[in-house]
C-alpha cells in the first residue's frame, strides 16, 4: 500500500510541477513573447502534464487491480485445499 501512495504522490508532484511550468511558458508566449511558437511550446507542456498524472494514477489502478485478482486466486486455491 505505501508503494501505490509513493507513487500517486510522485505523479502528482511531477504533474504538478509540469504543469505549472506549462502556465507560465503559455502565459508568457501569449502576453510577452512575439513567437507563437512559445504559446505552442506551452500549451504542448501542460498537456505532458496532464498525460503523466493520468499514466502515473493508471499504472497505480492496474497494480491495485492485479494485486486484489492474485490475492482472490490465493484465496480460492487455499479454499479447494481445504476441502
Amino acid at each position: 500500500m505505501e508503494s501505490k501512495v509513493k507513487m500517486l504522490n510522485a505523479t502528482k508532484y511531477v504533474g504538478g510541477t509540469v504543469f505549472s511550468l506549462g502556465i507560465a511558458i503559455f502565459l508568457y508566449g501569449f502576453f510577452v513573447s512575439d513567437y507563437s511558437a512559445v504559446t505552442g511550446i506551452g500549451i504542448g507542456t501542460v498537456v505532458g502534464a496532464v498525460f503523466i498524472f493520468v499514466m502515473g494514477s493508471f499504472f497505480v489502478v492496474t497494480e491495485e487491480i492485479l494485486e486484489k485478482r492474485y490475492n482472490s486466486m490465493l484465496n480460492v486455491r487455499k479454499l479447494t485445499e481445504i476441502e
